[in-house]
């Protein structure tokens, strides 16, 4: 059984290597380049461990940091879907199901089932641990936005209403502290330009 586990397990890992070349929508600090899934992925995990003393209820960080290691993986088949562009939620959503059921089956059952159910409870967003993860990851694309120079903002002609309520509404739920100390940056970047 341990090399059939390990088969697996190594089938899942090069697979998920694939998120590497999913592109998002928001560039690097630097502006250089768009950041790709995976990179995102690693970020708000170390945003969730930097960040994790400002969370509204108490969470657990280590299943925080699964969540966010693992949420974004669907993206490999479902593809990143830029929270300004318009698109269809409940066909996006039903790919990233399809999705989650053929990347997380490629392991062990056991581990499936564990990493299935963090995958479900980071989208369902019900539990402190997975409000604060969807928080977070709402936050670091705020971060790399204004760091750019506007980035994505300016891609999508967003406006900080829109920010306000796309992405503060989540923040605030999970870590109010957070959204307001960098809604106060956002708002005057906007202000600015």
């Amino acid at each position: 059984m341990t090399n059939e586990n390990l088969a697996r397990q190594f089938a899942f890992l090069e697979e998920a290597d694939k998120l590497k070349n999913i592109l998002r929508a928001t560039p690097i600090h630097d502006n250089s380049r768009r950041e790709n899934s995976a990179e995102h992925s690693w970020h708000v995990a170390l945003y969730a461990l930097v960040l994790a003393e400002h969370a509204t209820d108490e969470i657990d960080v280590s299943r925080v940091i699964k969540m966010l290691l693992l949420h974004d993986l669907v993206e490999i088949d479902a593809g990143d879907m830029p929270i300004h562009e318009a698109h269809d939620v409940e066909a996006q959503a039903a790919k990233e199901r399809a999705a989650a059921d053929r990347i997380f089956g490629l392991l062990p059952p056991a581990q499936c089932a564990e990493f299935r159910a963090l995958w479900d409870e980071f989208e369902a967003a019900e539990t402190p641990d997975a409000v604060f993860a969807k928080s977070i990851d709402r936050v670091q694309p705020l971060a790399l936005n204004m760091a750019s120079g506007g980035g994505s903002w300016r891609d999508y002609d967003v406006t900080l209403e829109q920010i306000d309520t796309r992405v503060g509404a989540k923040v605030t739920r999970g870590t109010p502290a957070v959204w307001t100390y960098i809604r106060d940056r956002v708002a005057r970047f906007f202000a600015a330009n």
